[in-house]
């Protein structure tokens, strides 16, 4: 590996929170990743009968917020409920908070609140309650519009709320870039700690995706898949017999540290962030550069900012979202970012094809995945695979998990409008 700055401050992920159609723990996700269980299902929320797409990968629950006023935590929105959740979880994993316990003066070993921050996205943030309150106006008036309804809605409110609820006083922003969200997230939060703005940064994704409108627009596009008969196969990113994606709910939240605060107050560090890239396709609003060529530019400039080499990677968690034109687009952008020789010696997964396409969150809840992979030393499985399509010639990890000692991960994460964020992930052997 090659060497960057000496003077630059090294990141570290030492908090991990997710809540997602598998389980309501980041830990509980993992384990049922890796035994290749579906979180895909008929739809449970609410009915979804009249539409040709009736499945998805839902948050079935209303998580508690015992951080939150009882009455404010009414109108909090969906979405930004799963990222408070999330995130007093991972804050709790890092020992910044002790479980039950939250604000100025509760951290079990003191950090200063005020170097502490927050970098969450969202893809259609509060777009359910849009829609709720503009049917509530229709039928009954400007006088039924509620007085919160401009404190629920908007993108920025997940990060508020979890300002608010854990007391992080320091740099405070929102990323909405669209299936790119999550990604992008941590790597704002990585530059605010090299910029020495901050010495703990809460970062990641929240969507709440699975209700009418947005499942509606997708349909339009014809690109949901319509496997309602068998939900658990109908996400199967890189298959043959792929026809689209499955939508899903959750949030995915990390607690980045810089190193030397970590280390000083002995924290469990699983994995360092070494680099990030973005990039535009500046191609089509929907559809990926088909020569992956946009995404093979973020990849090498992760690879660039983390000082690494292609032939270093040792893993690849892909966008991979199940859809014809992505995701051999995404195969191609991984054989021009890596060398294709190097691409196919190495594992490549998907974790949508468990947890559907979670949007804002994808690229965070998909982060935890391989950080735990690190860890573990070992990568889930992509499910469904099951026709080969002479497109996508990777090593995808068909339907079983698999043992890999990976020192070096690469994350990618591609959204509509040509978005691209990859993230560089490293071992922590210190």
């Amino acid at each position: 590996m090659t060497t960057t700055t000496n003077s630059r401050r090294r990141v570290v992920i030492t908090g991990l929170g997710a809540i997602t159609s598998l389980a309501d723990s980041a830990e509980g996700t993992w384990q049922r990743l890796l035994a290749g269980a579906s979180g895909i299902s008929r739809i449970e929320r609410w009915d979804p009968s009249d539409l040709p797409v009736q499945i998805g990968a839902e948050v079935k629950g209303t998580p508690e917020l015992p951080m939150i006023d009882t009455k404010q935590a009414r109108n909090i929105a969906r979405y930004a409920r799963f990222a408070i959740a999330a995130a007093g979880e991972a804050l709790t994993d890092a020992c910044l908070v002790g479980s039950g316990e939250w604000g100025v003066g509760s951290s079990n070993n003191g950090f200063d609140h005020a170097r502490a921050g927050v970098v969450i996205g969202t893809g259609a943030g509060g777009m359910q309650e849009i829609a709720e309150m503009t049917r509530t106006f229709d039928e009954r008036g400007y006088r039924r519009v509620s007085p919160h309804f401009m404190t629920t809605f908007p993108h920025n409110m997940a990060s508020y709320h979890v300002a608010q609820a854990y007391q992080l006083l320091g740099p405070n922003s929102t990323v909405s870039t669209a299936c790119a969200t999550g990604a992008q997230a941590i790597a704002d939060g990585v530059a605010a700690i090299r910029r020495d703005e901050a010495d703990v940064m809460v970062t990641g994704g929240a969507e709440h995706a699975v209700f009418p409108l947005f499942l509606a627009s997708f349909i339009v596009q014809k690109a949901a898949s319509t496997r309602n008969d068998e939900p658990e196969r109908a996400s199967r990113p890189f298959d043959g017999e792929r026809t689209g994606f499955v939508i899903g709910d959750g949030a995915g939240i990390l607690v980045l540290e810089e190193l030397e605060h970590a280390l000083a107050r002995g924290a469990t560090i699983y994995a360092e962030l070494l680099g990030a890239g973005t990039s535009s396709d500046a191609f089509h609003p929907i559809a990926p550069h088909p020569e992956g060529k946009g995404a093979a530019r973020a990849i090498r400039m992760a690879l660039h900012d983390a000082g690494v080499a292609p032939e270093e990677v040792d893993f690849v968690n892909a966008h991979a979202a199940s859809t014809p034109l992505g995701d051999s687009a995404e195969t191609e952008s991984i054989k021009l970012g890596l060398g294709a020789e190097h691409a196919r010696s190495i594992p490549v997964n998907s974790t949508k094809s468990m947890i559907g396409h979670t949007m804002g969150a994808a690229g965070a809840i998909e982060t935890l995945a391989t950080v735990l992979s690190i860890r573990d030393g070992r990568v889930h499985p992509t499910t469904n695979q099951e026709t080969p399509d002479p497109d996508c010639d990777l090593d995808y990890v068909a339907n079983a998990a698999r043992d890999v000692d990976i020192r070096i991960a690469l994350k990618n994460s591609f959204g509509l409008g040509g978005q691209n964020a990859c993230l560089v992930l490293g071992r922590w052997e210190g």
